[in-house]
C-alpha cells in the first residue's frame, strides 16, 4: 500500500459508474481492470464484470464503441450465425430481429447493450504501452488523446480486448504503387454503387471477399476475385438450419472427422464440386482446419452462383500489378479499374503491449488455445481471441469476470483496513 500513498497527491480515483476525472498530471488510478477495447468483447467483459459488483474502466483509441462494425464493415453485411450465437451476456436480442441480423441492427443492439450496464468508455484514448512493474505489482498503461496529450493508467488487473481484427492487414504486391487505379482494403468499402460498370478486383476469398464480390455484381460492376489458397465454401444453411448451428449441434454425438465429412457430403450435393471453379477445398475439413488455424470457412451467400455462370471470374495469386492491369501467377493478364484488399485483420497487441509472455509476438493471439488463452501471469486477461467470433467472446467474459470477483474483494478488504479514510470514501464513492 505504499505505492497508493505515493501516488495519492497525483492521482485521481474512478467511480463505480466507470466515470474518470482527468487530473493535470494525468497519471489516475483505476480501482477495478483496465478493459482495452470498447468491441463486443470489452463491453461484454465490463458488462460481466459490473454484474459482480466489480468496477472497470474502458480505453477505446476511436471515438466509439464498436468501431470496426460501425466504420469499417460494408452496408449488406448481416451477421452470418443465428443471432443467439452472438448476443452477449445478460442481454438477448430483440425478438423482433430477424435469425440473421443486419449490421445497423446489430450496432443498435450493441449501443444499446451499453446504455443497459451504464457503461463509459474513455473515447479517443490509444494506448501506446501497457507493461507490468514488478516493482508495485501493477500495471502502468500510457495513453495518447486527440491533442497528444498524455495519460497513465495504473491499475491491478489487465483485460486486452482489442481482439483479433485489430488493424488492416495491406499484403506488399509488387507493382503496387504503379498501379494507376484505386486500390484500398475492405475497411474502406460502403457500397458497389460507385463501381457501376467498372471491372473490380477482389484480392481474398474469404467471407468478406466473397460478399463484396456479390455486392458488386448486384450493383452491375464487373467483378473478379484471387482465390490463392485453398478455401472450403459450405452452403450458408442446410436442411433449412444454419450451417454453424447444425455443425455445434452433431459435435455434441460425433467426433470432429465425422461431422466434416458430413459438411462436405452435403456440400457437393448442394454447390458441386467447387474446385472445377478454381476453389479447391483444403486437406483438413473445415471444422478441423477452423480448430487448428482459425481459417474460417466461406458460408455462401450467393456469390458461387455468380462464379458458376461466369459473372464473377476467378483469378489466382497475383504475380505483379502494373499501371492498368494485373498479372496472375498462371500467366493471364487482365485490365481492371479499381483493387479492393479482402485480405483480413491482425492483432496489434505486440505493438504496445511490453514484456509479455501471454501473447505471441508473431501474430498478436495468446500462445494457448482456446479454451486455455483467456489468462496470463500478473493479472492480464485476453477476451475475444478465441477465434469463435462472438460466442467465444462471451465464453471469455463470463470467466474473465469469475476468476477477478474473489481478488477484487479481497484487495477492496484490503485497502479499506489500511488505507486513510479519504481514499476509503473515494474508493466507496
Amino acid at each position: 500500500m505504499d505505492y497508493l500513498r505515493e501516488v495519492e497527491g497525483k492521482r485521481v480515483h474512478d467511480h463505480v459508474s466507470n466515470k474518470v476525472a482527468m487530473s493535470p498530471s494525468r497519471c489516475i488510478w483505476v480501482h477495478g481492470p483496465v478493459i482495452v477495447g470498447a468491441g463486443p468483447s470489452g463491453l461484454a467483459t465490463a458488462a460481466c464484470l459490473k454484474q459482480k459488483g466489480v468496477p472497470s474502466l474502458i480505453l477505446e483509441r476511436a471515438n466509439c464503441i464498436a468501431s470496426l462494425w460501425k466504420l469499417k464493415t460494408y452496408d449488406r453485411l448481416h451477421l452470418h450465425l443465428p443471432k443467439h450465437f452472438c448476443e452477449l451476456p445478460f442481454m438477448p436480442f430483440p425478438s423482433s430481429f430477424p435469425t440473421y441480423p443486419t449490421k445497423q441492427q446489430f450496432v443498435a443492439y450493441l449501443d444499446a447493450y451499453t446504455s443497459h450496464f451504464g457503461l463509459e468508455p474513455v473515447f479517443n484514448n490509444t494506448v501506446v504501452s501497457a507493461e507490468f512493474d514488478p516493482r508495485c505489482g501493477f500495471w502502468r498503461i500510457k495513453t495518447l488523446g486527440l491533442k497528444q496529450e498524455e495519460s497513465e493508467y495504473v491499475c491491478q488487473w489487465l483485460i486486452v480486448a482489442t481482439g483479433e481484427n485489430a488493424d488492416e492487414v495491406v499484403p506488399d504486391i509488387e507493382g503496387m504503387n504503379q498501379f494507376e487505379g484505386p486500390i484500398f482494403h475492405t475497411s474502406s468499402y460502403k457500397t458497389g454503387e460507385l463501381f457501376c460498370g467498372k471491372k473490380v478486383l477482389v484480392v481474398g476469398c474469404g467471407n468478406s471477399g466473397m460478399e463484396v464480390s456479390l455486392d458488386l455484381f448486384n450493383y452491375n460492376a464487373s467483378p473478379s476475385i484471387v482465390v490463392r489458397d485453398s478455401v472450403h465454401v459450405l452452403p450458408h444453411e442446410m436442411f433449412g438450419r444454419s450451417t454453424f448451428g447444425l455443425s455445434m449441434w452433431l459435435l455434441k454425438w460425433f467426433p470432429v472427422r465425422l461431422v466434416d465429412q458430413f459438411l462436405l457430403l452435403v456440400s457437393r450435393f448442394m454447390l458441386g464440386d467447387t474446385s472445377q471453379y478454381g476453389l479447391r477445398r483444403p486437406k483438413l475439413g473445415p471444422i478441423q482446419l477452423k480448430n487448428a488455424t482459425g481459417k474460417t470457412p466461406v458460408l455462401d451467400m450467393g456469390t458461387l452462383a455468380k462464379i458458376r455462370s461466369g459473372h464473377i471470374k476467378v483469378f489466382p495469386g497475383i504475380q505483379r500489378m502494373m499501371h492498368d492491369h494485373v498479372e496472375f501467377v498462371d500467366g493471364r493478364k487482365e485490365n481492371f479499374d479499381a483493387i479492393i484488399l479482402a485480405t483480413g485483420y491482425k492483432s496489434n497487441v505486440p505493438s504496445w503491449l511490453k514484456s509479455n509472455e501471454m501473447f505471441s509476438e508473431k501474430d498478436g493471439v495468446p500462445h494457448k488455445s482456446f479454451p486455455n488463452g483467456w489468462k496470463g501471469g500478473n493479472g492480464i486477461y485476453a477476451a475475444g481471441f478465441t477465434k469463435r467470433g462472438l460466442l467465444g467472446a462471451s465464453i471469455d467474459a463470463r470467466t474473465i469476470a469469475q476468476d477477478i470477483e474473489p481478488r477484487w474483494k479481497a484487495e477492496a478488504t484490503s485497502f479499506m483496513a489500511f488505507a486513510p479514510a479519504s481514499l476509503q470514501q473515494s474508493y466507496m464513492s
